[in-house]
């Protein structure tokens, strides 16, 4: 089975049947395995039914009574050997199972991790979770066609050859027989792909907006549209389960043909058998062995309808897993140097220019349009913005991710102690954890990179992001175990470590967006007042409006349908640009401000 940092390879993205094949051929020696035990034991059953004919016609008819408890110990030797291979035939497709089953979830998590940012943008968060919740283990379950599936097929050559010495007419029957089941299945198999396919796409939607309304609950409650929604969610869900019943009811006919078509068939032909015993055309013991015969083809059979069945599913899992598998990000083509001094990181679209050093903050009427010019300088999307006169694009993208942090306000928070939490962004150039690279302009930095940050290192990030009492509440402080997403603590406590980990991370360029939206009047307060210490020499822009942030900039940058319509400092803004102080300025605040 594949090990946990093993490389999963390089998967065949051509399509759904490229991808289950691609699946086999990366443990072939276990597929092999599994193919040759399953056929020896589906073949093996059917020496059962040879060795009764045998006992019946050479030991019991004549009254041999050593010949019989020869066959009847032969046929004792023989079921005791085929429950072994049964053991060793389980075990082994289960590990090709599993092995599909984990490079599957390796080869999609290592997808996703390389999109990176580009992931939300490019495949809804229901389609990835309906990928890793179920669609891996359906296409996990077709590989079973590795096994059982090739033995069934050799076992019913086999059988075949066998009734061929008994019977020409039963031979016919058996080889017939099992193309006209195949046929009436196979119409079934191929709509069950289609209304599968249908419904796992409406299950990928929905999943996504469980996510959505489980994300703003809170929100949606205090805007009174709660019900709205919950009556939209009501509707689709049903419309989703309507969709359900009609894959269940295909799939039900399946499964019933795949029990009760090999059981007609096993009727059929005994009844054939039967005719020719009375008539003398075959012996008692030959009729008892064709009985054994049909009998042990039922299994084969039912097993080679399953694997249409299964290997439908499969397809219709593995098109998905390809589909995300095919989105590429953007192909990283910088080759020019990166500014070697702090320099101006510039963005034409808006105008917005942050100078190197300063604190500054964005202010927009809306936050599409705050975050749109954060994701042009941080370069999650294509622009014009150039940094020291360089085009952003034209510097190689390890590099940028290195020295420009962007810090989403709900960038993700993985599972593991509070440390790991805080920590884990000063190794891992993502979005919204971020590397820790020394600043260039000469300040020490947090942390130096690609090393793990002191316990002095870790208390200041908590001290300016004003997180020392989360850390506190907790029964085992910083070794206290955190949920994903930090489910276990409140909104602002999740902020507050979120921005702990980006000054901890201490990059050259800061870009924050809304670092302080979640917390209350006091505690914003303390993040103001230590954000610039914490930050002293650096550079950083926070997108915010609120005034106590506001108030402790070097600058404000004032944002009018994404374009800068003013630049200066709170209180200059507050004078001079009556749209900026109708957006941000409240009585009271107003009067502490001045």
């Amino acid at each position: 089975m594949i090990d946990a940092y093993e490389d999963p390879g390089t998967p065949d993205t051509h399509g759904g049947w490229s991808y289950l094949w691609w699946l086999v051929r990366r443990q072939p020696g276990r597929s092999l395995a599994g193919a040759l035990l399953g056929s020896s034991w589906l073949t093996l059953m059917a020496g059962t039914p040879y060795m009764m004919a045998r006992a019946v016609d050479d030991g019991l008819v004549p009254g041999h009574m050593a010949v019989l408890a020869g066959w009847t110990a032969a046929i004792f030797a023989l079921g005791a050997f085929n429950a072994w291979l049964s053991i060793m035939r389980h075990r082994t497709m289960t590990r090709v199972r599993m092995d599909a089953y984990f490079r599957t979830i390796k080869t999609v998590v290592g997808h996703s991790v390389r999109l990176g940012a580009e992931l939300p943008r490019r495949a809804g968060a229901g389609e990835v979770v309906t990928i890793g919740v179920s669609d891996v283990h359906t296409i996990a379950q077709a590989l079973t066609v590795v096994g059982p599936g090739v033995g069934a097929v050799v076992v019913y050559a086999v059988v075949a050859g066998l009734l061929l010495t008994v019977s020409p007419l039963l031979t016919a029957v058996v080889l017939l027989g099992v193309p006209v089941v195949a046929l009436v299945a196979g119409p079934l198999a191929r709509r069950l792909q289609g209304t599968e396919t249908e419904y796992r796409e409406g299950q990928g939607v929905l999943t996504a907006r469980i996510g959505d309304l489980a994300g703003g609950l809170r929100v949606l409650n205090g805007l009174g549209g709660k019900g709205l929604f919950a009556d939209s969610f009501r509707k689709d869900s049903q419309h989703l389960r309507a969709q359900g019943y009609r894959v269940g009811a295909v799939a039900s006919w399946v499964q019933a043909l795949g029990v009760g078509l090999p059981t007609v068939f096993l009727a059929v032909v005994t009844w054939i058998a039967a005719r020719m015993a009375a008539r003398g055309d075959i012996t008692v013991g030959q009729l008892v062995s064709v009985y054994g015969y049909v009998a042990v083809l039922v299994s084969p059979v039912a097993f080679l309808l399953d694997m249409g069945y299964q290997l439908s599913r499969g397809v219709v899992a593995a098109r998905r897993v390809v589909r995300l598998l095919r989105l590429e990000p953007e192909p990283d083509t910088g080759t020019e140097q990166a500014p070697n001094e702090p320099s101006v990181l510039h963005d034409p679209e808006s105008g917005v220019r942050l100078r190197p050093g300063r604190l500054a903050a964005l202010v927009g009427a809306g936050p599409a349009e705050t975050t749109a010019v954060i994701d042009r300088l941080g370069r999650y999307t294509r622009s014009d913005a150039t940094w020291g006169g360089v085009r952003l694009d034209a510097v190689p993208l390890p590099e940028v991710r290195t020295r420009i942090l962007v810090a989403d306000n709900d960038a993700d928070l993985f599972a593991g102690s509070l440390t790991d939490v805080i920590t884990g962004g000063a190794n891992a150039p993502r979005r919204g954890a971020g590397n820790c690279a020394p600043s260039p302009n000469g300040a020490a930095p947090a942390t130096p990179p690609h090393e793990a940050p002191s316990a002095a290192h870790i208390a200041q990030a908590l001290h300016a992001a004003a997180a020392s009492d989360v850390v506190q509440s907790l029964p085992t402080g910083l070794d206290s175990p955190i949920d994903a997403q930090a489910r276990n603590l409140s909104g602002g406590q999740r902020q507050r470590i979120r921005l702990a980990r980006a000054l901890l991370a201490n990059p050259e360029i800061l870009l924050a967006v809304e670092p302080t939206s979640a917390l209350d009047a006091h505690t914003e307060s303390l993040v103001a007042e230590r954000l610039r210490d914490a930050r002293d020499g650096r550079t950083t822009l926070v997108t915010t409006t609120s005034p106590l942030l506001l108030a402790r900039v070097d600058e404000v940058i004032y944002l009018v349908d994404g374009k800068v319509a003013a630049t200066g400092t709170h209180e200059e803004l507050l004078e001079y640009a009556p749209g900026y102080r109708a957006l941000v300025a409240r009585d009271t605040e107003e009067e502490v401000v001045r």
